[in-house]
């Protein structure tokens, strides 16, 4: 999958302005903000980020800009009181600058701070500014912006730093089990655990990071007359339809994996799960025509859902810490079988996608309605067909599926996954409606 360069997404900023005279400043087309998320996307894929931690510089880069907004915009109100230990964000005293553009501008300070290759969103920064000016914008203005968002930005990151997610390093490695019916790494990569103290810093919404614990998994069983086993058949017996493979691709949305090419194993880069959501979120933004303060609310409630969806979920699997269904069939079924999609590596229970798409369509029905009907485009940039659907929770059940069409899932991790979902969802919904 090859990455998209940066630059063709910049030069869209030239088309984003719309009024952007003396008289009215730097009105920023709402779309801007997918922009926003989008080249942050292609920074990940450049940067095999991981989904969870995907999912914590959206939700931080979207705060940011959405923090301006409530500072300059009546009908929106601070996170502060409403998220966990989120500080009373000080209004910098700046008599020019347009809190559109400083609000685009402070979600690109943050992005640059926190993202590992974040400086590469320095030059879409200047892409943008020097389109202001050629629209007419004052360079005190462009000045006066710069200064807000970096002042927003700076309180934002040091929410973030205490969200301790720094401190994860300095645990110790997490060794697979090696007993029965847990997890172990799997071919061709043998990678090592993603973020297996993921749970362990602040999450945005929920009380705590157990607060939706699911039912156990079906018990491990060698058994052929168990539960276990028949869910086991049920993934060995899937016949990988063409249509099946079509929606198993289509929701694939692993960062990194490896195909065979020949004598060599090639790494093909893909987006995370959170990020085609947060694309999902822009064409919904779009089509339900958002202004800028609902488009930044929007998609700041989307990340924080996927953040805490990810942290409710990756604490159920490093307890279940259930075995892969590849390993598992070909132990004790097939030693030949493979599933269609490569298996991520992490424990199977539950199943990460089904929760945070449940989160992310929950959350989008709340703001657009349930009956919603939209084009998926987000994976067209990457060399996939779009894909039509009747409403966000048709393409969060989609996209359960599709781990089952894929191979990676039992049953029950993705109709459980679904289910906290949902309650992630709701409880986000909720929260954000104090």
């Amino acid at each position: 999958m090859k990455l998209v360069k940066l630059n063709s997404v910049l030069l869209l900023f030239v088309c984003l302005l719309a009024g952007c005279k003396k008289e009215k400043p730097a009105q920023i087309n709402p779309d801007a903000v997918g922009h926003v998320t989008a080249s942050m996307t292609d920074i990940m894929v450049h940067d095999v980020t991981n989904p969870p931690l995907s999912a914590r510089f959206f939700a931080y880069a979207c705060l940011a800009g959405y923090e301006v907004v409530a500072q300059n915009d009546t009908a929106y109100k601070s996170m502060h009181g409403v998220l966990n230990d989120f500080p009373k964000i000080e209004k910098p005293a700046i008599k020019e600058h347009a809190y559109q553009l400083s609000a685009i501008l402070a979600m690109l300070e943050t992005a640059k701070k926190m993202q590992p290759s974040g400086a590469l969103l320095a030059t879409y920064q200047n892409k943008l500014l020097d389109s202001c000016r050629k629209e007419g914008v004052s360079d005190a203005i462009i000045a006066g912006c710069q200064e807000y968002a970096l002042a927003i930005s700076k309180q934002i990151l040091k929410y973030a730093k205490a969200d301790k997610y720094n401190r994860i390093s300095n645990y110790p490695r997490y060794e697979p089990k090696r007993t029965l019916g847990t997890w172990y790494p799997t071919p061709p990569g043998y990678f090592p655990p993603v973020e297996p103290y993921f749970k362990t810093i602040r999450p945005f919404t929920l009380d705590s990071v157990s607060q939706f614990r699911p039912q156990p998994p079906v018990p491990f069983s060698e058994d052929k007359n168990s539960a276990f086993f028949k869910l086991m058949k049920l993934n060995y017996d899937n016949k990988k339809e063409p249509a099946h493979r079509v929606i198993a691709a289509f929701w694939d949305c692993n960062p990194f994996a490896l195909e065979n090419k020949g004598h060599l194993l090639v790494g093909m880069k893909k987006i995370s799960p959170g990020a085609h959501w947060m694309g999902i979120t822009a064409i919904a933004c779009k089509q339900g025509k958002a202004d800028f303060g609902k488009t930044l609310l929007v998609n700041t409630s989307v990340a924080i859902g996927l953040m805490d969806g990810f942290m409710t979920c990756w604490d159920e699997k490093y307890r279940s810490n259930r075995i892969r269904p590849e390993t598992a069939i070909r132990k004790y079924i097939d030693p030949t079988w493979t599933p269609f999609l490569q298996t991520p590596p992490f424990p199977e229970y539950l199943s990460g996608h089904s929760v945070i798409s449940s989160a992310s369509a929950t959350i989008l029905t709340h703001y657009f309605g349930d009956k919603f009907a939209y084009t998926d485009t987000v994976e067209e940039r990457f060399g996939l067909k779009a894909r039509k659907f009747s409403s966000f929770i048709a393409a969060a059940e989609e996209s359960g599926m599709s781990r089952f069409y894929g191979g990676i899932h039992f049953m029950d991790a993705i109709e459980n996954g679904q289910k906290q979902g949902f309650q992630v969802g709701e409880w986000v919904v909720k929260r954000l409606g104090r």
